[in-house]
């Protein structure tokens, strides 16, 4: 079992999330992975989008890809060559970032708060890795898009946006908000990026999933979905209050336990079907949970998957 996060304060600050500088390290991006090009048996390019160079020639072995064999080499050297190659870096990866006011929410840890970790836990990856690094952060006073650029610098800009947008007091649900936000990061992205796309999707609309779409057919899209136990499972069976200031009402748990699970699981069951339309996995992240081994999991199964 995954170990559970370290206490943190309710609202990251900037600290927290650079914070998260040396947990990134158990994240693959796939930057530092040879690959032989396009061969059975081989490493293939992690992500579409990202090109391979040349590497260096080693001797050919039973599975290599005839295509691939260097016959100037092979004819100098009197037995056959294969050409290795290496992924390019400097990949713009562009994160994006749902902190609209439903993600203000959580029984142990926020959404908005696991989404910041998250961010900047994929942020750092790709400097790691060499990539530029850049995203779209959609908040209750709009969205930010931040361009992908290489270094640190980069890095610290999109985590002081998540910082600056998170959601601090309870509002009602803003539509189209989301919808919005990846409608600005189909304008921002380049063909070959990667897009790691954390949200609840509970405001996801026809208009939103068409920018999906239009994200996916030139960009390695992830979605990251981020759940609480609390929406899985109800309470214990009581009387509660519920909702934001101005719009609260009772709730008995043990009337609607039943309505309570079948709206989650039909809620996964919808992420889980766009998943499979649009081509791109989807990453179940709960709040309760170290963020870093479950990113880890799901970028293993991405790269396995190109």
């Amino acid at each position: 079992m995954s170990p559970r996060p370290e206490t943190n304060p309710v609202f990251p600050s900037l600290a927290d999330l650079i914070g998260q500088r040396g947990a990134a390290r158990t994240l693959e991006l796939g930057a530092r992975r040879l690959a032989l090009s396009a061969q059975a048996g081989g490493y293939r390019s992690v992500y579409r989008g990202r090109g391979l160079e040349f590497d260096e020639v080693r001797i050919y072995q039973p599975g290599d890809e005839v295509r691939d064999i260097d016959w100037r080499v092979t004819a100098r050297r009197g037995r056959p060559h294969t050409r290795l190659y290496r992924e390019e870096r400097d990949r713009p990866v562009l994160v994006f970032a749902d902190l609209g006011p439903g993600m203000l929410f959580g029984s142990q840890r926020l959404k908005s708060a696991q989404a910041l970790y998250a961010a900047a836990l994929l942020a750092w990856a790709a400097e790691h890795a060499g990539d530029r690094v850049g995203g779209v952060v959609v908040g209750v006073d709009g969205h930010r898009a931040r361009p992908a650029l290489p270094r640190r610098e980069a890095v610290l800009t999109l985590l002081k946006t998540l910082v600056e947008l998170q959601p601090r007091t309870p509002q009602a649900p803003l539509p189209g908000l989301l919808d919005e936000g990846l409608a600005r990061l189909v304008h921002t992205a380049h063909p070959g990026s990667l897009i790691p796309v954390l949200s609840d999707f509970q405001t996801l609309d026809s208009a939103g999933e068409r920018s999906l779409g239009r994200l996916t057919r030139h960009n390695d899209v992830l979605l990251i979905w981020l759940f609480d136990p609390l929406e899985a499972e109800p309470p214990a069976a009581g009387r509660y209050r519920l909702g934001v200031p101005g719009q609260l009402f009772e709730l008995d748990s043990a009337t609607v336990a039943g309505q309570w699970r079948q709206r989650f699981t039909e809620q996964r069951d919808r992420l889980e079907r766009l998943a499979r339309r649009m081509g791109c996995p989807l990453v179940p992240l709960a709040t309760d949970v170290n963020p870093a081994p479950v990113l880890a999991r799901g970028l293993v199964r991405h790269g396995r998957a190109a």
